[in-house]
């Protein structure tokens, strides 16, 4: 008598095959479904503020107040430089400062005799107007009697001396007079000169006393402080990389779309974000905008097309994701972790 096996075999087979279509049309149905709602890239990662803190003088450096890798906050002293010469510098503007004002003074001083001898010069002058008022008074009166043989010839003469006289003092005392009105005038003037004088010590006081601010080296902002490249005693000249403050208060996404992918995606699309080092937390975020130009565009040699050999290469957008609820992960994420980022386009 046949066993029934084979038949059963025969009958278990299609089930399977259409199972497993079944399963594939399914898998593939999805993938379609999802490909059409969503624009996926895993060319992202997470991305924060870096503050690079250099020295704006050249000097040694005497103190450094904090540990890489410390958090600090905006506004702590973290470095501080030998500042002796810079000292200095401000105790010699600042006695330039006071001899400029001294200088004012003296101006002024010099301003005030120059008016008294001005009024000197003003009273000699009108004297001498009317010393000539009276010889040519005079004058015209000896001249009359002399004509009537009423008086000598000698006191004729000593008339016409004496007006000729008091016309040559006048000419001497209006010269006196006019300068003194000058040397009013530059007295003045020296007083604006000195006012200049104590406006430019007074800007040499205000530099020195900014270079000196620069020999404490404050935070910029909070974060964590990283990358420090200096040790106590170490000379650093301005413009020098000391270390960098991470912000803490400051972290997002950078995705690099590809640039068939932006078509449908907009500024405030919901993403998805799935960090790499921890997959099991999904984090939520919105397109906050896009780059300007494509990440070839920044780099260093960018790409000039403008040649006979072109080959065409689909180019990468940056595109700027904000996360809503990164709190979970706030103490671990760091600038530079990989991530995947899926954005839903419709």
């Amino acid at each position: 008598m046949e066993t029934p096996e084979p038949k059963k075999k025969k009958k278990i087979v299609p089930i399977i095959l259409v199972l497993v279509v079944g399963l594939i049309l399914f898998y593939v149905f999805n993938k379609i479904t999802y490909a059409r709602h969503h624009e996926d890239t895993d060319d992202a990662q997470i991305d924060n503020d870096i503050n690079p803190v250099m020295a704006r003088i050249t000097g040694y450096v005497d103190q450094i107040r904090f540990e890489d890798n410390q958090l600090v906050h905006k506004g702590d002293t973290l470095v501080l430089l030998d500042d002796r010469d810079l000292q200095i510098r401000v105790e010699q503007a600042e006695a330039a400062l006071e001899n400029a004002k001294a200088g004012v003074t003296v101006a002024e001083a010099n301003v005030s005799s120059a008016i008294a001898n001005f009024e000197t010069a003003k009273s000699t002058s009108e004297a001498s107007r009317i010393r000539v008022w009276k010889a040519t008074t005079d004058y015209t009166r000896y001249e009359n009697l002399l004509k009537d043989k009423a008086i000598a010839q000698q006191k004729f003469d000593v008339a016409k001396a004496e007006k000729e006289s008091a016309e040559a003092g006048q000419v001497i005392a209006q010269h006196q007079q006019a300068a003194a009105s000058a040397m009013v005038e530059a007295a003045k003037k020296q007083i604006s000169v000195a006012n200049a004088n104590v406006t430019l010590k007074h800007a040499d006081l205000d530099y020195a006393k900014l270079q000196l601010s620069y020999a404490t080296i404050i935070a910029p902002a909070s974060g964590l402080a990283s990358k420090k490249s200096i040790q106590p005693g170490q000379l650093v000249n301005a413009g020098a990389n000391l270390f960098a403050i991470v912000s803490n208060n400051s972290v997002y996404v950078v995705a690099n779309f590809k640039e068939t992918q932006l078509e449908q995606m907009q500024i405030g699309n919901s993403v998805e974000v799935i960090v790499d080092a921890y997959p099991n937390t999904k984090l939520e975020g919105t397109i906050d905008n896009f780059s300007a130009a494509t990440g070839a565009k920044f780099s260093l040699l960018p790409p000039d097309n403008a040649t006979g050999n072109f080959v065409k290469v689909i180019q990468r957008v940056p595109v700027k994701i904000i996360l809503k609820n990164s709190e979970a992960l706030k103490d671990k994420l760091r600038p530079g972790m990989s991530v995947k980022v899926s954005v839903k386009v419709s």
